[in-house]
């Protein structure tokens, strides 16, 4: 659960802050690992100004600061961001946070995988607190299944499938095999 004072971020303010946690970045450099051939746009793609007011908003709230202006070959000068003591903070604890309602899994889950890895840190923390998020919620839409009738059971018995396919997903990603395979792959 987030802290009762925690900002509410947008998945894109929460993907900038965790890139300019990593390192110091500009705008530009943002926007491209998060457009359509970038890096982290081929999980999560973030518009160009999306990325602009998102940084924004997250200096407004002291979680990024800018630098100075940097001379480019590529343009005008640029500042760099860099995330705060805070910033990096929130980025660090929400990268090992669940998703927190399931239909938000298949972007944020990816999203924070991806980071992860690229921080080489160990994914499984977060792994096993969204399985332990998503079993509750699994085990009550089984029970609804059996009374649902009609679409409701249409729908119950998709969302049903959808949080049990979740869950082999973590499973297959918890396995031994799998977390070897992600430290030998970088």
């Amino acid at each position: 659960m987030p802290a009762p004072d925690e900002p509410a971020l947008s998945l894109a303010e929460w993907l900038v802050l965790c890139l300019v946690s990593e390192q110091p970045q500009h705008g530009f450099a943002l926007a491209r690992r998060l457009g359509a051939d970038g890096a982290m746009g081929r999980i999560w793609r973030v518009p160009n100004p999306v990325v602009y007011r998102a940084m924004q908003r997250l200096e407004q709230l002291g979680l990024v600061s800018q630098g100075r202006p940097e001379p480019s070959s590529q343009g005008p000068a640029r500042a760099p961001a860099s995330a705060t003591r805070a910033g990096r903070g929130l980025a660090s604890a929400w990268l090992t946070r669940p998703a927190g309602h399931a239909r938000d899994v298949r972007s944020e889950l990816l999203v924070k995988l991806a980071l992860l890895d690229r921080s080489g840190r160990d994914p499984r923390p977060l792994l096993d607190a969204q399985r332990e998020r998503l079993v509750p919620v699994a085990s009550a839409l089984r029970a609804r299944l059996a009374h649902e009738v009609g679409f409701d059971r249409t729908v119950v018995l998709w969302r049903s499938e959808t949080i049990e396919a979740t869950l082999r997903f973590l499973d297959a990603m918890s396995a031994p095999e799998a977390a070897d395979a992600g430290r030998t792959a970088g």
